[in-house]
């Protein structure tokens, strides 16, 4: 495999829109961190000491390759240029700090792109597996036969008592962290998403938008997870997670059906003015185009808009981001022509549909 095969489709395997609950959940992610107990940790580390740990990670993925994971590529930091890496952010692969860190840092992915193991982020190891929908047991059972091949080979830093140590206090214990990317545009509509995510940090999840921390929640879109690794088993944490997000599933699927009833005209006007607008725009920018195709993805869910897929839908989702923009013009663009090339992907990829 080549990098090139990682970059030149924007929807990896987790966008197929073929999981349980689609509906509503677009993916389920599991992340573990670890670190290697006899190197000082990546955020404190020189050159050398990063570059020692990495060569070692390394040396111990090839062990995935006696494993049904699938084939594995593997990539430094350094080899990559700035697209490049932000293109990995924008499809999820690795975060924006492993991007724009100095670090000896690298990725190995693969080949499905269901798992993306981080070398030198914040911390030695972060394990990723994403699946379709909402997957988080199965996601969980496969980031735990990954750490556990990275075990078999490395020295974690652990401690009998609090678990696994890690750079930042809020991933000691566990080091998991099990997240959802849910579409909640009727509960943002019906002005219930407020009171819904209020009660969730209650109980110890976070929510936020697409791209993790820090990120704004544009297109209806956003990640769920837990805020607590320690104190808990991994599998009570999961648990915890599915039960609620049972839940939202419910009370969006029933803020749809109230929609529908109570609001049908104004809720199909909604869905096909947005329909146009992608379908006709010479220019839009990013945060108009999310909430547009927020609204065609609902329109497809209630059968209102038909001959368009949620595969498509998912996969604008990522070739919008300013990276595939400037990929598909094959230049760097400013503002205006990023919204330029915005609008002519959208329009390329939505032709005028039956409705």
């Amino acid at each position: 495999m080549s990098f090139y095969r990682f970059i030149e489709q924007a929807a990896s395997g987790w966008m197929k829109g073929e999981g349980p609950d689609s509906d509503v959940v677009i993916s389920s992610r599991i992340r573990v961190a670890r670190n290697l107990h006899e190197y000082v940790f990546p955020i404190q580390a020189n050159h050398e000491q990063s570059n020692m740990a990495l060569r070692e990670i390394l040396q111990a993925s090839r062990q995935l390759d006696f494993h049904n994971f699938g084939e594995f590529e593997w990539f430094t930091l350094r080899e990559l240029n700035d697209l490049e890496k932000h293109l990995l952010v924008e499809k999820h692969l690795i975060s924006p700090q492993l991007a724009n860190s100095s670090r000896n840092g690298a990725v190995i992915l693969s080949d499905d792109e269901s798992i993306s193991i981080m070398v030198n982020e914040e911390d030695h190891l972060r394990i990723q597996c994403m699946l379709p929908g909402l997957q988080l047991q199965k996601a969980w059972d496969l980031a735990g036969q990954i750490d556990d091949v990275f075990e078999s080979q490395l020295d974690y830093a652990y401690d009998e008592k609090i678990g696994y140590l890690t750079s930042c206090s809020t991933n000691v214990g566990t080091g998991l962290r099990a997240s959802v990317m849910v579409h909640l545009p009727a509960l943002v509509i019906t002005e219930q998403i407020n009171s819904i995510f209020f009660a969730m940090n209650q109980i110890g999840l976070v929510v936020r938008g697409m791209y993790g921390e820090g990120s704004d929640a544009y297109g209806n879109i956003f990640q769920i997870s837990n805020q607590i690794t320690l104190g808990k088993s991994e599998e009570e944490m999961i648990h915890t997670l599915y039960g609620v997000v049972n839940q939202i599933i419910e009370h969006e699927r029933t803020a749809r059906r109230r929609l529908l009833t109570e609001s049908g005209r104004s809720l199909t006007n909604l869905i096909s003015r947005s329909f146009g607008i992608l379908s006709f725009a010479t220019m839009i920018d990013s945060k108009e185009a999310a909430q547009r195709l927020s609204d065609v993805r609902l329109g497809i869910d209630l059968d209102i808009i038909r001959g368009v897929s949620i595969d498509t839908m998912n996969e604008l989702m990522v070739r919008t981001q300013p990276a595939f923009i400037q990929q598909f013009a094959g230049q760097d663009l400013n503002a205006e022509d990023r919204d330029v090339y915005r609008a002519k992907i959208i329009r390329e990829s939505l032709a005028p549909r039956d409705f």
